[in-house]
């Protein structure tokens, strides 16, 4: 099982969790659909939406549940994290998330002022630029986190 994989060396993963609320869903979309015919272009349809203020207020919240989350299930707290990786979406999310874990600047990765918002790609373009850097050794205790349209959530620990 997971837990039992925590203890594999070297590089496991320590504790993880998922979440996912089906209320952001009208909140972060893109109305038109799959199939695009014209009158989808005709009324705007083909541009996704998004409710900036609801994504920003719910992910300060389940950004820092998220980790909790996973802290607790290895026994951890966020004073064993070396290195925090969150998803790279918005400056301001990833600063309040770092306020709210009393985190300090060297063990928050962001590069969103670098590249902007790459989506799914984000977590792996910064794990990999801390990783070159040396800001992540051997036996660092990673913390990936992602929030994401829809909405979901997601944590990771890893053990470099």
């Amino acid at each position: 099982n997971a837990e039992e994989l925590a203890m594999i060396n070297p590089g496991s993963h320590g504790g993880y969790h998922l979440g996912t609320e089906k209320f952001g869903y009208p909140d972060v979309n893109t109305p038109g659909g799959v199939f695009v015919t014209q009158k989808m272009v005709d009324d705007n349809l083909l541009a996704p939406n998004m409710s900036g203020q609801l994504v920003f207020k719910t992910a300060v919240v389940k950004f820092p549940e998220v980790i909790h989350e996973a802290l607790d299930k290895t026994g951890l707290t966020t004073a064993d994290i070396d290195i925090l990786v969150p998803h790279q979406a918005n400056l301001r999310i990833s600063q309040f998330i770092q306020r709210s874990l009393r985190l300090p600047d060297e063990k928050v990765i962001n590069n969103i002022q670098k590249y902007g918002n790459t989506t799914a790609a984000s977590i792996p373009i910064a794990l990999c630029e801390a990783w070159e850097s040396g800001k992540i050794k051997d036996g660092s205790l990673v913390c990936l986190a992602a929030f994401g349209s829809g909405f979901t959530w997601g944590s990771a620990l890893i053990r470099w």
